[in-house]
């Protein structure tokens, strides 16, 4: 117990750790003169000696061993150490050495406790490759590669790629598999492998519609017990056959599938139930849809399923269900985050971040999208219903509406009012539909502007432009922003023919929505009639980029460069147009005309053809057709189609006296005198009629010459009477105004230095007949003009072959030049502005596709 000290609160524990000895301080070494001395000689490389005791009789003399080495007597005792020295290391002095340690090191000696230092590692043994075992594992990679690049290809749309890659992972597991039994290692078969590699086969047949392929790589899995949870791919099977339309099969396997699927994949049930009311409705079973629709609804209830239940009510007639599943559509949950969360409601910059950050990511566009499929199914169901529900389609409309005012989708119910608005329309109802639209006028600014628009719209149809004006205004007023009404306003512009005004409010409206083509299209209708001929080719170009097969938009680009010159960049985009609409009659009229003032007859009346075998009607088509048989002097080919142009004007004598001179060129004389008689009947007052039948009945010896000669001078005679008398009478007119105007000759000169006359003013605007703007209604229909109008612009003008004279030979008269001039047919109905209208949204939208969405993916 002396040497037990107990601790006072005094003491320090940790006391005395800091104290060393200074023998041991490595820093003091270079100035250790001992150390240095060992160091430099080989003093330091001698065994130690242990410290002699005082008494002993050896002390430290060596002895001679029969080792012949000298061993120093030394131990804490002074006895003699025995044995010899080996290896330059002394013997230890107790039996118990300490591992590894040893007082006296060898010259380059590593200090090692453990025996670990055993040198550098051995280099790597190279893998030997030509083992089975190695060819197995590479094998099965190349496997899976090929499986992994089948579904890359897949998912950039290369399905025969895929498909391809899929069948070598067969191939080459097939490989691996005879390889394996070779080898004798038949129990570690990769069975996951071989059911990739058939699954992915399976599917790549039927994305490439593969069908019975397809159908073969699933019976292999399906069949196959040791693949577990296979039969859940009969629903892949049954996908196929629903693709195929072998419905009852679609039906049996989707019912095989659901008996396999135990209970606690609820979710997977529910859509392979789906899939079976979908089926029953494609084959008409409505009864049988129905009940799977209802347990839907029941157990986990979705807008399609809804949606579809609705159309099987529809189908059977049952009003009061259809009410029913109407007030279930609207009161599904659809399980996504109100808009207000979306709002900064603090000044917090951190969640304020937060909030910008989610506001436009994947998942909130996944909610918005929806939410807006489910509006518009609500909203095609309204449709649906409302007509069938109630005695008249008014009270199933404003059944809707309230069902709709106490749900989710309160902003449905405004524009079911302007869906009931465009019912009335259809039912050619304007009045109403004009009252319902009105209702909206105290409505907030969004609802307000859209009925105004469609006011705005009705009334410009009835071309009571001061109303439409006026709604139009209110339009504008309600939502600025709206282009619609701005395109509106812009076209009460147009028809008063302030293009430039009605230009800014086009512009505008592209300003607020820089994809809207109404806009764009009057905007360069607007530049057109003002000459600005560049800044509507760019309009159109623009336009001809967002509406790549529009015939409206390459006609108009055609006659724009054919009124700057280029009549060959004008047939290139009439081309074009041929290309889309192959069939229109004016369009292959113009570009004979184009050719035939390009001199290329030969093209010209080859489209000048087409176009009369598409419209036999046409008479200009008719008259340049009848005029290239003339100068070719193929009078008899010319006759049928001068007497087409007499069906279609038969008071026109020009026509019947052509028909009549082509049988005379042609030879057929007692052809010629039958029509020219039948002229003469028509119209008895025809001098030129008459003249050629005096003629030709003196040729011919006929007895009735006197009387055609006596009839000819009586109409002569009459006929320079009615010109002395037009003559006269214009005399006395001009004679009155030369003395009426002699009064005010001083007011009048400067006068008609500053205005032009009314006659003027009149014909010139009959001359450019102008084009009524397109309205724009975003819900209503309208017709907007299209490539096939008919011209209303200059007519075709041919100065024909002369009638030989009363003094001439008619076998002798000379063909005279023709002159065909050909203006746009197209020109002022292809310059109407559209009317923007959009094709309201019919009854029968609830189409098939709406239902075949619901398969199960594969």
């Amino acid at each position: 117990m002396e040497n037990v000290h107990l601790a006072v609160e005094e003491d320090d524990l940790y006391s005395g750790y800091n104290d060393y000895n200074p023998t041991f301080d490595s820093e003091e070494l270079e100035n250790d003169v001992g150390f240095q001395q060992a160091v430099r000689t080989s003093h330091g490389r001698r065994p130690p000696m242990t410290a002699k005791f005082p008494g002993t009789a050896i002390g430290g003399r060596p002895l001679v061993s029969s080792f012949g080495s000298r061993i120093p007597m030394a131990s804490s005792m002074g006895r003699p150490m025995t044995g010899a020295v080996q290896d330059g290391a002394a013997r230890p002095m107790t039996a118990v050495r300490a591992a590894g340690y040893s007082s006296s090191l060898m010259r380059g000696s590593t200090f090692d406790p453990l025996g670990q230092s055993k040198g550098p590692a051995p280099p790597l043994e190279a893998k030997n490759e030509d083992t089975a075992e190695e060819k197995i594992k590479i094998l099965e990679k190349k496997v899976n590669d090929l499986i992994e690049e089948s579904c890359i290809a897949q998912s950039i749309g290369a399905l025969q790629l895929a498909l391809e890659k899929a069948k070598e992972a067969g191939r080459k597991e097939r490989a691996l598999i005879r390889q394996r039994e070779a080898s004798g290692n038949t129990e570690h078969i990769n069975l996951d492998l071989t059911y990739s590699v058939l699954l992915n086969l399976a599917n790549q047949y039927a994305n490439n519609e593969m069908y019975p392929e397809a159908l073969n790589s699933y019976h292999v899995i399906v069949k196959n017990k040791m693949f577990t949870n296979a039969g859940r791919l009969k629903v892949n099977m049954a996908n196929i056959y629903f693709k195929q339309k072998n419905y009852p099969k679609a039906i049996k396997f989707y019912r095989m599938a659901l008996d396999q699927i135990s209970n606690n994949h609820k979710e997977l049930r529910i859509k392979i139930m789906q899939n079976i009311g979908v089926v029953f409705v494609r084959l008409g079973q409505y009864s049988d849809a129905i009940t799977s629709f209802e347990h839907i609804m029941a157990e986990s209830p979705n807008i399609k399923t809804g949606f579809n239940l609705i159309l099987c009510y529809y189908a059977i007639g049952d009003r009061e269900r259809m009410k029913k599943a109407f007030q279930k559509l609207i009161s599904v949950p659809l399980g996504i985050d109100d808009e207000d969360k979306y709002i900064p409601a603090s000044d917090d910059p951190s969640s304020n971040m937060v909030i910008e950050a989610i506001k436009n990511d994947k998942l909130h566009q996944m909610e918005r999208d929806l939410k807006v499929l489910a509006e518009k199914y609500i909203m095609t169901a309204a449709k649906l219903i409302a007509p069938a529900i109630e005695t008249s389609f008014a009270s199933g409309f404003d059944w809707c509406v309230d069902m709709v005012k106490c749900s989710q989708y309160v902003e449905l119910a405004n524009d079911l009012e302007i869906n009931k608005a465009i019912t009335y329309l259809r039912q050619k109802d304007f009045n109403q539909a004009v009252e319902t639209l009105k209702t909206f006028e105290k409505k907030d600014s969004r609802v307000k502007s859209a009925a105004a628009t469609n006011l705005s719209f009705l009334y410009f149809l009835e071309k009571d432009y001061d109303q439409a004006d006026r709604y139009a205004d209110l339009a504008m007023n309600a939502d600025r922003y709206n282009p619609a009404a701005l395109i509106n306003k812009g076209n009460t512009v147009f028809v008063k023919k302030d293009y430039e005004k009605a230009a800014e409010f086009y512009k505008e409206a592209l300003r607020n929505d820089s994809s809207c083509t109404e806009a764009l299209y009057n905007l360069g209708l607007s530049y057109k009639i003002m000459n600005r001929l560049e800044e509507g080719l760019d309009c159109f170009l623009k336009l001809h980029s967002i509406l790549r097969n529009s015939a409206e938009v390459m006609y108009q680009l055609a006659h724009l460069y054919e009124q700057l010159g280029d009549p060959q960049q004008a047939i290139e985009w009439l081309m074009q147009v041929i290309g889309v609409t192959p069939t229109d009659p004016h369009v292959l009229a113009k570009l004979g005309k184009l050719h035939d003032d390009e001199g290329d007859k030969s093209q010209a009346f080859q489209y000048y053809s087409e176009s009369f075998r598409y419209f036999p009607s046409n008479i200009d088509v008719i008259e340049w057709l009848g005029a290239y048989y003339i100068e070719t002097q193929f009078c008899e080919k010319a006759i049928q189609y001068f007497e087409r142009a007499t069906l279609i004007q038969p008071n026109f004598v020009k026509w019947q006296l052509i028909v009549a001179s082509c049988y005379r060129r042609s030879g057929n004389y007692q052809k010629a005198l039958e029509t020219y008689k039948e002229i003469h009947r028509r119209f008895p007052e025809n001098v030129e009629c008459l003249r050629f039948l005096v003629r030709l009945s003196t040729d011919m010896g006929l007895k009735e010459v006197q009387e055609y000669a006596t009839k000819l001078k009586k109409a002569e005679k009459m006929k320079e009477i009615r010109e002395q008398r037009v003559k006269s009478g214009r005399e006395n007119s001009a004679r009155g105004r030369r003395e009426g105007s002699t009064g005010s000759a001083a007011i009048i000169s400067t006068s008609v230095l500053t205005s032009p006359k009314k006659s003027d003013v009149t014909e010139n605007a009959k001359a450019e007949p102008q084009p009524e703007p397109k309205q724009f209604s975003p819900l209503l229909d309208s017709d907007s003009g299209h490539s096939s109008s008919s011209s209303k612009g200059e007519r075709l003008s041919a100065k024909m072959r002369s009638l030989p004279g009363s003094n001439e030979p008619y076998e002798a008269s000379n063909p005279k030049e023709l002159d065909a001039s050909y203006v746009d047919p197209l020109g002022p109905q292809m310059d109407r502005p559209k009317t923007g209208a959009k094709k309201p949204v019919d009854d029968d939208d609830f189409a098939d596709e709406d239902l075949g969405d619901d398969l199960l993916p594969e």
